[in-house]
Parts: C-alpha cells; structure tokens; sequence
C-alpha cells in the first residue's frame, strides 16, 4: 500500500476527512460494462475558466452534452430497424425455407439424385439460416442504439419516460437484462449520474438526489446495476486523481468521492449498505463513510437555513424539518447548526448596538436606535419560544427556542463588558420612566440569559442603576414635601419600591447612607448641638430609620471622633494628661451624644493596646527585674491616666476614690480563713494608712481578661509577686550582686496589677498557692531525701510550713507526695533485687500503700510470675488454684486470663524440667532432692495436666517412684506419679519390696555404663 495516499496533502483549504487508502492493484477483478463519460462533468483539468464558471450558473447540463449524439445504423441494423418482431421472423422462416428450396433444387439439377439434392438443401440451409442468425443478433444491438437516440433526443432528462423506453425494448423483442441494452442503460445512468454531481469545489444544491431517483426509475434500470455504475464513477474518481497527482486536485477528487457517496447512500436508502461495498472495494472505513454523509447533510441543511430569518413561521420550520429528514441528518447536528444560524442573527443585532453605544459621537438618537437593535433581539427570541410551545412543535426544526450568544465570537470574558454595556442601556431606558413595568422585567430577564450575564452581574447592574432611580424619586419627594405630608412614612416608601421593584433592604441601605452623611455634616465642628439632633431626628422618622441603624451609625461616626480624642489623651502619657485634655475628652464624651457603654467601649478598645504594648515589652525583657518594671509602668498608667479617662468619660470627679471593688474582694477573702496564713496575700490588703500613703487606688473597669489567656494572666501576676518577694537584684562588679528589699507598697501594687489582669479572687489566691507550695516542696524534698518520716523531721515540717504560709492540707498533700514518690522507688527496686514477695506486698496494701500506682504494671506482671515461679519450685507438691487464679492477680492488680496465661506457660516449661532435675538428683543420691524435684512435677501437673513422660532409662524411672514412695506421700499423689512415670503395677510392687536397695542398684547400674 502506497503511504502517500494515506496521508492528505497539505492545503489552506479544509482538508476532507475521506481518503482512498488504495492502489489500482488492490481493486478486485470483476465483470466490467464498456462506460463512456462525458469529460466536462467529472474532470477539472480539461476545464477552461470560462466553461467553469458557465457550469456553475447552469443547473442541469443538455441532453447532448450529457449522452453525446445520435449513433449511425451499420451493415444490416437499417434492416432490421425497419421490421418488426413478427416480420422480422417471418422474414427469418422465408430466407430459411427459401435457402432449403434453393439448394435442395440445384442440388438435384447439378447431381442429378437425391443425395446431391439434400446435400445442396443443407448447404444453402445453413447458409440461410446464418443469415437469419444475423439479422436476429442485430437485433439488441439495433435497440440499444434506438435507446440512445431517444434518450440523446430528449429536451432534458426529465423528459425521458419510463413507457416510452419500455416500448423501445418492446419495438425490437428484447429484454432489459439482455446485454447490449442493458450495457446503454447502465451508460446512458451512469453519464446522467456523473453529470448531476458537482465537480470541484462546488456544493450540492439539494436536488441531485431526487433527480438521479427520477432518472433512474424513468430507465426502468435495477438497482444492483445502478448501484455498480456508482462504484465505477467511484474508481473513475479515483484514476483521476492518480492521474492529476496535484494537491488541489487530488483535494478536489476527495471531496468530489465525498459527494458521491452520500448522493448514493440516500439514492439507495437502506439497500446502501449491501448494494454500495465502499470498504471492500475502496478501503473506505465505516467511520470515514459516516463522516461524507454528515458533512455534506450539514451543508445542505445550512444552505436551506439562509432562508431562516427573524420572521420565521410554521411553514418554514416544517420544511427544514422535512429537509433534516430528507438530507439524513441527525437531530442533534441539526440543533446545533439551527442554535448557530440563530445565534449569527443575534450577533448582527449585537455588534451594531455596540458600535453605537461605543461611538464617540454617540447622540439621544445613537442609543434609540440601540435600544431598537436589543428590541428586535427579544422580539424575535420571544416568537421563537411561542413556536417552541406550539401544539405541532414535533413537526418543526430541531433548536427551535430561545436564543443564546454561547459558543460564538461574543463567548468570552473579553466580552463581558460589552454584554454588561447593553444590559445597563436596557435598565435605564427601562427607568427612565420612575418606575419599572412588569413587561420590562420579563424582557430583562430574557435579555440576561441571552448575553449570558450571571445572576450576581445581572442584579448588580439593576440594583445600581435602580439605587440612583430611587435616591432621585427620593430627593424629589423631600423637596416637593410629598413624603414629609405622606400620613404613613412607611407605606409611602414601601410604595415607593414597589413601583421600582427595588429591595426593601436595599432602601434601608440608602436610608442609613442618607443619615450617616447628614450625621457626618453635624459632627464637623466636633459637637452635635440641638438644631443638629432636631434635624437628624427629621430624617430619622421621615426614612424610617430604627434605633438599632441610628446608634450603629452614632458608634461609627461620632466614635470615630471620640476615639480620637481617647488616643490623643492616652498619648499624652503620664505628665501629659492636664486640664486641656481633660476639658476635650469631657467634650468629645458628652458633646458627641455618645452613650457611657458606648464611650467607655471605645475607651476600653484604646486603654487595652496600650496595656497589651505594656505585656509585650514585659515578656520581651531580659530578666525579672525589668519585667516587672514594665508591669509597673503599667500599673503607673492605669492609675494616672486611665483612670482620669474614665472618670472623665462617666462626668465623675476623679478625688473621691471607689473602694467598692477592694472591699469587696477584701470581703470575700475575709470568708475563706483557711488563706489566712499566706502573708503575701495579706499583704495585699492594704492598711488604713498605707492607703493614705498610696493615694486613689487605679480603676478597674477596663481589663485585659479577654485578651489575655488565664494562663497568660496568671503568669504575669506571678512574675510581679515574685519581684515583691525576691525585691530587686542589683550585679555590681566581681561577680556580687546587692539585693533591695521591697516593703509593702510594692504588694498594693500587685493588688491593683490583679484588677488590671482581671483576675477573680480564687484565681489570685491560686498563684499565691501554687507559690507557696513551691517553695514548701523544695525544701521539703531536701528534708525527707530518703522517704523515711520521723517525729523529728514532722516538726521541722510543720515548723517550715508556718513559716511558708501554706495551709495545713495543701502541705500534707505535699509531703505525702513526696514520700509516696521516695516510697515507690524503693519498692521497684526491692521488687527487681527480689527482696519483696507477695506476703510482703500484702502486708503493704494492708498498710495503706497505693501500690498500684506505686508498682508499674510491667513490674507487678513479672512479681506475679516470679511468685508462680517460687511456687512450681517450693518442693511441696500443692498448687492453689483460687489462690493463683484469683487472689494472687487480685493483690497485684494483674488481669486473671493473661495470668492463667502465664501460669500454663511455666507449667509446662517446669514439668520436663523438674524430671530432668530429679533424675540428675538421683543420680548424684540426693533423696531428699529427688523428692523435691517430684513434688515440683506434681504441682505442675496440677495446673497442667500432663500425658505420661518418657524417659531413655525407664530403670532410673523406676527408682523415682521407689524413692518417692519410701517418703511416704500422700495416696493421690503416690497414684498421680505412677501415671506420669508410666510405672506398671507389677513394677510399683517390685520396687516398694526392694525398699532401700533402690538406689544402690541404680547407682551401681551408672557405675557401670560410666
């Protein structure tokens, strides 16, 4: 197979998807009819210009042009053209009978018998009838020149009728099947078939398929035959592009054999698929078949769609439903070709209105005509969806329906600004009246689905151009008085949006926009006086406006001013806040009409950077110290400038300080006199005196509680008590340091460092705590270092914890922590050297030791084996089942199936162990050994039982029972141990008679095999 016509050359035109992947080789040999074309329907290359276009313009050729001219009459044709069927045989029966006569007689003249006579006869007989032969085998062929006369005489092919052809073969006797006339049928189909199909690259008109139909019933040709004719127009299409071998020809022959079998396929209908063998014959795939007759029904379906326009009816659309069927294209390509033809009229419509809307000279006439472009969109994408809920809408065009600009040069984002351009044009013509027509908003809607505009760009755009609608209307009705006379507010504005279909939230919007502007005029100077409240209160219930917006907008405006003024004063610092700021802050917290919550918000807000600037400089120092020096300046700040701000702000005088809040926790540490020997917390409880010399205690409304973690609070509480406790470390040079001690000031200021955390009172007196037990614990640790606790060393303790100040049961929790902690590693340790066993654990839990928590369970699960262990090797024989099964794990907190567990585990190890111990006890005449040993295999057979065991020397077995049994056991033990030994009863009396020589001979028998 040759590559290259697998491969389409190159060209700027579009390249056809069916190939010839053949060679003239590969054709399959099969009976041929002699077919004669006529050269200007199918070649190109003999093709001048001029006769090129002259075709194009001609719709069907001329008979003679397509069968060429009328046939001559040879030899004896003229003849036989002139009899008839029945002279002609008569003529035939007197030439055969004439020749008989003829020689029968010059035979019987010239020989003179009989025989010369017949022999003449049959001479000039056979020479008669030859004759007669002749003249009958002209005969198809006088007919198939008769055919071609009538046909090539014909005004047209559409002048040829079936009858007269059928009295042509009737005329001369013959058959349509018989060859030569068959022959000029298939040649006179097949010149008419390549004369219809357009040449080059011209399109289908829609009628070929039709007239080939007519064409070929008006012959009377069969199928089969036609069908043949087609495939030879095929192989010609192919020798004609091996002969052009030029690119745009060989495209040419490619779409030209596209054309031709899809005029086929329909011509034959569904007979196609056998009659037409395209993939045998020519290598053509199903796939490649199915192509050809898509595209050339896409391009007559979109050649009969250019009479579609925007005043479509029923008729039309029947017609091209009728022509989506005729042409066998799918529903769903023709949708799509019917959505595109659609949305081309669309665009038309669509770029006009752009470049009008986009002119720089765009005139009041400009956007008219626009607005005109969009009308016709919707008028004619509203008679679209009448046609598509039509009763007969089956019968229609597929695609019928709304319109849409997707899948065109307007899909894409570049576009979006122009769709939004159109839609906001339509809005505000849609306005332009003050209100907003039903009718208006259905176009609308249907216009934001043809542009494609999402439903947040759609709502936009409206709720934009409407905003300025109704802020118009609006304005018009405060200035004309109409809203201020309306007798219910309300109901005028909610009218109001209802004729612009406007959002009620939205309205509400505009209103709180119109009242914060008018709040922003009135707070220019700094002040609202009462003309100001007078006329924000107008606007307020002429709008509707609630409380909730007014206090909101209050907040935000006349918050922002105060808040302000709260910097300016907070910047001052500690020397800065004098009369003058003093004098602003009351102005801007009174003059403003702010409320004391909201005021002291805004405050609080301010105050607490401040102090979260303070904590960060205090965790960011170096060391204690200069932590808590930031914490102390913070402790200045709140009590010379935050509480000025907030008595200030409240209007109260700053010289009278509340003491509520210190009496109060005073109180509710006095209930509690358990904490009482803490002195660092009575210490923060200040005197009489030391209040005096302290001055006004610091405000305690504003804190960092919700700022700061408990965690974070408590910290830092801590670090400053720690500082009042330890005072302030001073390094001098050398290496020494000098320590200051810090009276009790320092713990009024802790007091108030506490409010400022915001920490309740249990959260205070559980740093206090935390600290005491702390250094209770350290030096309590140093005095029980080996756990043991004696009257000497409760003393000292006692006397330790006085001096702490720690109450009585948070210091006996620590001390018995700590010797429970000393307590529980000396019993790991004893438990690991194997000093303590389970009677001593007992006596310890009856003591009262935790020693569950004390004894890991890992170290309590080897215990417990360990005293199984001690058990299978006690010598005795007894195994407790409920005292290894229950009590045992029960004591050491071990679980009882793990500990069954274990228990057969050594059983089994301890059983063959115990008989090999025994034997070598026997051996070395150990009797009491080899009883323990015996004993030892008994208990583990107890927990276990066991098969009986086997031994090389079934002798030294023997002797283990006699020795046994002379150690006067237990019967069931004595039984249990003959069993396991395997010891006969004949061989258990023999070894109980021979008494002490047991051992003698079995000592002997070892002295002999050593």
């Amino acid at each position: 197979m040759n590559p290259s016509l697998l491969t389409a050359p190159s060209s700027s035109q579009p390249r056809p998807l069916l190939t010839f992947p053949f060679s003239p080789n590969s054709l399959p040999t099969r009976p041929r009819y002699r077919v004669s074309f006529p050269r200007n329907s199918l070649s190109t290359d003999d093709q001048s210009p001029t006769s090129t276009s002259s075709s194009e313009t001609t719709t069907t050729p001329t008979s003679p042009d397509i069968f060429g001219g009328p046939k001559d009459l040879t030899g004896i044709q003229p003849v036989v053209q002139k009899l008839s069927p029945p002279v002609r045989l008569a003529t035939s029966a007197v030439i055969l009978a004439g020749a008989l006569a003829a020689g029968y007689c010059l035979g019987l003249r010239f020989g003179g018998n009989r025989n010369a006579a017949l022999g003449g006869a049959a001479i000039l007989g056979a020479a008669g009838g030859a004759a007669a032969y002749a003249m009958n085998a002209a005969v198809p062929e006088v007919a198939a020149v008769s055919l071609h006369n009538y046909v090539a005489g014909c005004d047209g092919p559409e002048t040829v009728r079936k009858e007269d052809i059928e009295n042509i073969a009737k005329k001369y006797g013959v058959s349509k099947q018989d060859e030569a006339f068959n022959m000029e049928l298939c040649d006179l189909y097949c010149r008419f078939v390549s004369s219809v199909l357009p040449s080059g690259n011209e399109d289908l008109r829609g009628d070929e398929v039709e007239t080939i139909i007519s064409f070929k019933n008006a012959l009377g040709i069969d199928d089969p035959d036609a069908a043949s004719m087609h495939m030879e127009i095929g192989r010609r299409i192919f020798r004609l592009r091996l002969e052009t071998g030029g690119r745009d020809g060989d495209l040419e022959q490619r779409r030209t054999f596209q054309r031709l079998i899809y005029v086929s396929t329909l011509v034959f209908g569904d007979a196609s698929t056998f009659l037409l063998p395209w993939k045998r014959v020519f290598k053509v795939t199903d796939s490649q078949v199915e192509i050809a007759i898509r595209d050339n029904a896409k391009q007559l379906y979109a050649s009969k769609l250019s009479s579609f326009g925007r005043d479509v009816d029923v008729k039309l659309l029947v017609s091209l439903r009728e022509a989506q069927l005729k042409y066998k294209l799918s529903d769903e390509l023709a949708k799509d070709l019917l959505m595109e033809h659609k949305r081309k009229l669309v665009e038309e419509n669509v770029s006009v209105a752009l470049h009008i809307l986009k002119s720089r000279t765009r005139t009041v006439g400009g956007v008219k005509q626009a607005l005109e472009e969009l009308n016709k969109i919707l008028a004619f994408n509203d008679l679209l969806i009448s046609l598509s809920n039509h009763p007969d809408a089956d019968c229609f065009a597929r695609g019928v329906g709304p319109v849409s600009l997707v899948g065109g040069e307007y899909d894409s984002d570049r576009k979006m600004d122009d769709f939004k351009l159109l839609y906001r044009t339509y809005v505000t013509d849609s306005l332009s009246g003050g209100l907003m027509e039903k009718n208006k908003l259905i176009a609308l809607n249907q216009l934001r689905i043809i542009l494609g505009l999402g439903n947040k760009e759609s709502e936009a755009i409206i709720r934009d151009v409407t905003s300025k609608v109704y802020q118009k209307r609006l304005s018009e009705a405060f200035q004309s008085g109409d809203l201020e006379m309306a007798d219910s507010k309300a109901a005028f504005l909610q009218n109001l949006c209802e004729e612009l279909h406007f959002d009620p939230q939205k309205a509400s919007e505009i209103h709180e926009e119109i009242y914060r502007k008018k709040l922003q005029q009135c707070v220019a100077d700094g002040e609202l006086d009462e003309n100001d409240v007078a006329a924000l209160l107008r606007v307020r219930v002429m709008l509707c406006i609630p409380q909730q917006t007014v206090d909101s907008a209050h907040s935000d405006i006349c918050g922002s001013l105060f808040e302000k003024a709260v910097k300016d004063a907070i910047s001052a610092g500690v020397d800065g806040y004098d009369a003058d700021v003093k004098k602003a802050v009351r102005k801007a917290a009174h003059g403003l009409r702010l409320t004391r919550e909201a005021a002291m918000s805004i405050a609080s807000k301010a105050v607490r950077k401040v102090f979260l600037n303070y904590v960060k400089r205090s965790r960011s120092a170096e060391n204690r110290t200069e932590s808590a020096k930031e914490l102390k300046k913070m402790i200045a700040f709140n009590t010379l400038v935050v509480t000025e701000l907030v008595a200030d702000i409240k209007g109260d005088s700053s010289d009278t300080p509340s003491e509520e809040p210190v009496k109060e926790e005073i109180k509710q540490l006095d209930e509690d006199d358990e904490w009482e020997s803490l002195q660092t917390l009575r210490k923060i409880r200040p005197n009489k005196e030391l209040t005096a010399k302290m001055g006004k205690p610091g405000q305690m409304e504003i804190t960092l509680k919700d700022d700061l973690s408990e965690r974070d609070r408590m910290d830092l509480y801590k670090t400053y008590l720690l500082y009042c406790l330890t005072g302030e470390v001073t390094r001098i040079p050398f290496g020494a340091q000098i320590t200051t001690k810090r009276d009790d000031s320092e713990y009024v200021l802790l007091n108030q460092l506490g409010g400022i955390l915001g920490l309740t009172t249990e959260e205070t007196v559980e740093v206090h705590r935390s600290l005491a037990e702390q250094a209770f614990r350290q030096q309590a640790e140093v005095i029980l270092a080996d756990g043991q606790l004696t009257k000497a060393r409760v003393e000292q303790l006692n006397e330790l914890q006085k001096n702490v100040g720690l109450p009585g049961p948070y210091a006996q929790k620590v001390i018995k922590s700590i010797t429970t902690t000393k307590m529980a590693a000396a019993i790991e340790t004893a438990i690991g050297q194997g000093r303590l066993n389970i009677k001593q654990i007992r006596e310890l839990k009856e003591a009262g030791v935790d020693l569950d928590n004390m004894i890991s369970e890992s170290l309590r699960e080897n215990l417990f084996k360990k005293t199984v262990d001690e058990i299978f090797s006690s010598g005795t024989g007894e195994f407790d089942e409920e005292e290894v099964y229950e009590k045992i794990p029960a004591d050491l907190k071990v679980n009882s199936q793990k500990a069954k567990g274990v228990v057969h585990d050594l059983a089994r190890t301890r059983l063959s162990n115990s008989l090999i111990q025994a034997v070598a006890l026997l051996r070395q005449r150990n009797r009491q050994g080899v009883v323990s040993s015996l004993n030892d295999l008994l208990a583990c057979d107890k927990a276990v039982p066991s098969e009986p065991l086997s031994w090389e020397v079934p002798e030294e077995l023997a002797d283990l029972f006699g020795i046994y049994a002379k150690s006067n056991p237990a019967p069931e033990k004595l039984s249990r141990l003959k069993y396991l030994l395997g010891i006969s009863d004949s061989v258990a009396a023999s070894v109980q008679e021979m008494g002490d020589g047991v051992l003698s001979v079995g000592a002997e028998e070892e002295k002999f095999v050593f």
